[in-house]
């Protein structure tokens, strides 16, 4: 089979033809009426693999009509940056695509940051990590930052039944999709990667039903190695973070020794340890998040190949600590009231009263100063009437929290049921 990967084969565009990414780009958002007011910023898109962020530059440049120059920050450097910056400034209106921008230097990011701001180039980075940790902040200020989201099994089986309604090569199979769970599970909400899955399964089938065993049987035979660059960086950060959330040390250090192996960036690694910390462990252990980050900040300072037995010691330490997620689901259920109730306002003898005019209405009228009661505990009211003595935070079953209950109950009696 020459051609194209399916997943090129059927990129879409069009605005119209994007599946998903709706709060970006349906009618009536923020991105959308950029590109139709010709009015495209520079930013940054971060969100996922496989969910349209090359895509969607791809569909700006040619909605605007704009040179369209594309580079990878795996491959590139400040050479091809200004190489680039040089022919844009011979052009009008042209756009400079970086592919995983994450992984540019401090230099390479510097080098943008002129053209950027004089106009020369429009930029869209593409990210799957938080841009606030890697771009610097003078170029992040000069970009909007969009959030894209993974797809839905709904937008993905979307994706699929477009795919065999549309590819030639495709259709020339005649398939039947009887079952998608596999395809979607194995491809984890990336679009390429569904694609691309699916044409392997079909190319191995010879075309006809494809079923969960019949993908299950071609994806086992295509295993990949581990590659920082490629699908499985995902898979096996996933299998790392989940065995440490399991307790199971072995695992968790087999697991960093492939990423070891692979090259893999060790802050991408300790960054997640990081956020595990308090994500799966919290206040059953408040020192996971201690360690945690010490080992993040160490081996920022003294990379590979020494870094290793930091990040081994800190995945161990993590993997054989007591687990709790109460951390977790209390910001959840808090955010989920937020999300509820709306912008309850602050009660009054809460509020600040810098001003007269805010004493005069009262504010800050009534305020009890915890530090004037015994034990610093004045057992006032700190939640909006509207849901007083709603409990957001459940301590989990371990030692440091059943502690921690106690006390609670202590102060606040019956009020919060602990």
């Amino acid at each position: 089979m020459n051609l194209p990967p399916l997943a090129e084969r059927l990129r879409p565009t069009t605005l119209q033809q994007l599946v998903g990414q709706q709060h970006l780009t349906g009618q009536g958002s923020i991105l959308r009426t950029a590109i139709e007011n010709d009015k495209v910023p520079s930013m940054i898109l971060w969100g996922p693999p496989g969910v349209g962020k090359t895509t969607i530059a791809n569909i700006i440049a040619q909605a605007v009509q704009a040179p369209f120059y594309q580079l990878s920050a795996i491959s590139s450097g400040v050479k091809d940056v200004r190489e680039v910056i040089e022919a844009a400034g011979k052009q009008s209106r042209a756009i400079l695509f970086i592919d995983e921008i994450h992984r540019f230097n401090k230099g390479q990011q510097d080098a943008l940051l002129g053209a950027v701001e004089k106009g020369i180039i429009t930029l869209i980075g593409a990210t799957t990590e938080n841009p606030s940790f890697e771009v610097n902040s003078a170029l992040l200020s000069r970009c909007q930052v969009y959030v894209l989201k993974a797809l839905n099994e709904n937008e993905l089986v979307q994706l699929l039944h477009y795919a065999i309604a549309h590819d030639t090569w495709l259709q020339s199979k005649n398939i039947v999709l009887q079952e998608t769970n596999a395809l979607i599970t194995i491809s984890g909400g990336d679009a390429r990667k569904l694609l691309n899955l699916l044409e392997l399964v079909v190319d191995a089938a010879g075309g006809g039903t494809i079923t969960d065993e019949i993908v299950m049987k071609a994806a086992q035979q295509k295993i990949a190695l581990y590659d920082k660059k490629g699908e499985q960086h995902y898979d096996i950060i996933s299998a790392f973070i989940k065995s440490i959330r399991g307790s199971d040390p072995n695992a968790a250090v087999y697991w960093l020794a492939r990423m070891i192996e692979g090259g893999e960036d060790v802050k991408f690694i300790a960054r997640r340890m990081l956020i595990l910390a308090s994500e799966d462990i919290g206040n059953a252990n408040p020192n996971a998040l201690l360690l945690a980050n010490a080992s993040f900040d160490a081996v920022n300072k003294i990379g590979y190949p020494e870094s290793q037995l930091i990040l081994s010691q800190c995945a161990i330490y993590l993997a054989s600590s007591a687990k709790s997620n109460s951390a977790t689901t209390a910001i959840g259920a808090a955010m989920q009231a937020v999300q509820q109730h709306g912008d309850l306002p602050v009660p009054l003898h809460i509020r600040n009263a810098p001003t007269k005019l805010m004493k005069n209405l009262g504010y800050g009228k009534g305020y009890a100063y915890s530090h004037n009661y015994e034990q610093n505990f004045s057992g006032q009211e700190y939640l909006p009437d509207a849901i007083k003595g709603s409990r957001y935070y459940e301590p989990g079953n371990n030692a440091r929290e059943e502690e921690l209950k106690k006390y609670l109950k202590q102060l606040w009696k019956d009020k919060y049921g602990y």
